[in-house]
């Protein structure tokens, strides 16, 4: 008897010792979990930086590039090239009108002297945890779309997931992945929560800058509404200016909205000065200066050599009537030039590639057609610290030494590819071309007794330029010409705007005239640009360059924490793309060349990274009415 009372107990102490183990285990468990909780520190900010401090404290007053005390009136007009069929710019289809996509705002927006640095709109301030696993914005009350109505968190959510379900497939399969899901926390909450495993730079102020709709816009006709399709009925924004009227191919005129909500808040002040902005369509930049001459459109932000150096000489110029200005550009120069198509088989081998940039001549082009006025342009980042220079060493090099056999040898060796010399006495430099036509021979493209060069197949190099833009005529034709001195059969062929843009999104040519856009902070937007899954359909990768020398310098970018890490990393992605030879390059310049009607001012601390004549400038009325009085301006 007795051992059996002894074995009950025993048992009942063992189950005792047991639940006590049980709570002492549950209690350091959440004792841990609410240590690890306590570590995980929530960030709450009126803005968001991806590297470094803001510039701008909590309750600032304005930006430091504005005038505050700007006055409003007046008119913007400007002239636009081409044509326009819709005031959609979410879709492949149709060709949206100028500032279609400026009718809608964002929770956060850009800071003109800060690179990636970002303050709240629609959102009055942001919440993250360190690890930026996820991100809450606290939206402003007072938002109003036009019509009046609240711009809310189910806006917001909505919006993500149109362009996600409707919009760009470049834009939302890389989105998708990374940013899978948002949620209306309440009325003016809502929280992204972003995918485990991915690097987060970028993310927040990705989300942050997503356009807001209004769901019940869109839901009022979900079929002809939708985001996929060209339409003529622009949405429903909450941004400054609303369309007014247009006349299609002709004249496109927004109006200043008198119950805009977000004029007083320190990000928006002393800017939208204008009461209306008016664009002026024209067939060519030809037609267009003569109507800026007239005084048809008041302010022309020139980009053609030739007409800076030459046209500006009518009597508005030597009255005073009409200013030049020359403003700097502290932005990086878009990485443009006469850019391949890699899915053509004629550029599948990088010495025909190489051939053909050997056949421009910058320094005679430069010289002879555009007045001196440019310079040559090598890196897609030029003349920043993200250039890559000189051999790779340090970080840089170990990067480009982690991509194994992917990367060509030569990279690692050698300084980085640059734009080549050319005399400048003679259009065809016969030092290059005898180099270029060596390329050739040796890529197996023989010259025939017709002075053509074929392959083994019997197939014809031949090469076709497209363009849209008359002005390019001077420039490109000389090219055509050398190349064909090399026995490439080569062609111009200048389309009209609505074929060339469906040409050039579907991409059905060989050479075009573009760039790539490139920024002092460059992250998920590279995937676009040069990923492996979005080469065959982004309109953002006209070459459709991409493979695994550049895929995980990408992911190194993306997923960078530290300066010292962004920039070797894209300094080692600038040799690897500039080793491609995927373009062409040919000039930048480095600043801007303005040229308006004296009634514009401008603050006189403009920013580095953007001109702001659409939202920094202002019209001055005395100025304005005299010029009318004196019959300068109707």
């Amino acid at each position: 008897m007795r051992s059996d009372r002894v074995s009950v107990q025993a048992r009942v102490l063992d189950f005792r010792g047991l639940i006590h183990a049980l709570m002492m285990g549950g209690l350091l468990a959440l004792l841990a979990a609410t240590q690890l909780f306590a570590e995980e520190k929530i960030i709450k900010s009126h803005g968001f930086s991806e590297f470094g401090d803001l510039k701008y404290p909590e309750g600032f007053a304005h930006f430091d590039y504005v005038n505050p005390d700007a006055p409003r009136g007046g008119e913007l007009s400007y002239a636009a090239q081409g044509t326009f069929d819709s005031f959609n710019p979410f879709t492949r289809q149709g060709r949206a009108g100028a500032r279609s996509a400026d009718q809608y705002e964002s929770l956060l927006v850009p800071s003109y002297d800060e690179p990636a640095s970002y303050y709240g709109l629609l959102a009055e301030s942001l919440e993250y945890p360190e690890s930026q696993d996820w991100v809450i914005f606290n939206m402003r009350p007072e938002a109003r779309f036009s019509d009046g109505t609240p711009v809310t968190a189910e806006d917001v959510v909505f919006s993500h997931n149109l362009l996600l379900d409707q919009g760009l497939k470049s834009y939302a399969e890389a989105v998708r992945k990374r940013i899978p899901r948002a949620e209306a926390l309440d009325e003016h909450r809502v929280k992204f929560y972003f995918a485990p495993d991915i690097p987060r730079r970028a993310l927040i102020s990705q989300v942050g800058g997503t356009p807001v709709f209004s769901k019940a816009w869109f839901e009022a006709d979900p079929e002809n509404r939708r985001l996929d399709k060209s339409r003529l009925v622009p949405g429903i924004g909450s941004a400054p200016y609303l369309l007014d009227n247009y006349d299609i191919n002709r004249r496109i005129v927004y109006k200043r909205n008198p119950d805009y909500w977000g004029d007083d808040i320190n990000v928006n002040v002393g800017r939208n000065n204008y009461d209306t902005i008016r664009i002026e369509y024209f067939s060519d930049s030809i037609a267009a200066m003569e109507g800026f001459k007239a005084g048809t459109f008041t302010l022309r932000q020139e980009n053609n050599s030739k007409s800076w150096a030459t046209a500006y000489d009518f009597p508005a110029i030597a009255n005073g009537s009409v200013i030049r200005a020359e403003l700097k550009d502290g932005d990086v120069p878009s990485a443009s030039g006469f850019i391949m198509n890699l899915d053509r088989p004629q550029f599948q081998d990088p010495r025909v590639r190489e051939a053909v940039q050997l056949g421009y001549n910058f320094e005679w082009t430069n010289e002879s057609l555009q007045y001196g006025l440019f310079q040559q342009r090598s890196s897609f980042w030029e003349g920043t610290h993200l250039e890559a220079t000189g051999l790779p060493e340090g970080r840089e090099l170990e990067v480009l030494q982690a991509l194994g056999d992917a990367v060509d040898p030569a990279v690692l060796t050698e300084e980085p590819i640059s734009a080549h010399e050319s005399r400048p006495a003679r259009q065809n430099d016969r030092r290059n071309l005898r180099a270029a036509m060596k390329l050739l021979d040796e890529a197996g493209w023989l010259v025939g007794d017709d002075g053509i060069r074929r392959n083994d197949k019997g197939e014809v190099l031949s090469i076709e330029f497209l363009s849209d833009q008359p002005t390019l005529d001077r420039i490109i034709q000389p090219f055509v010409d050398n190349l064909r001195a090399m026995g490439i059969n080569a062609n111009y062929n200048r389309v009209d705007n609505a074929q060339f843009t469906l040409r050039r999104r579907d991409r059905d040519f060989d050479m075009i005239v573009g760039g790539y856009p490139t920024s002092l902070q460059p992250s998920t937007g590279l995937y676009q640009q040069f990923g492996t899954e979005a080469a065959s359909y982004s309109v953002f990768n006209p070459s459709g360059a991409h493979g695994p020398d550049i895929e995980p310098l990408i992911d190194n970018i993306v997923a960078a924490t530290e300066s010292e890490e962004l920039f070797a990393n894209v300094r080692a992605l600038d040799r690897v793309l500039r080793a491609k030879r995927i373009m062409v390059p040919t000039w930048y310049l480095g600043k801007y060349w303005v040229a308006y009607w004296d009634m514009y001012e401008y603050p006189q601390n403009l920013p580095p990274y953007s001109l702001g004549v659409e939202d920094l400038w202002w019209i001055n009325a005395e100025k304005e009415a005299e010029l009318k009085s004196s019959g300068a301006l109707r």
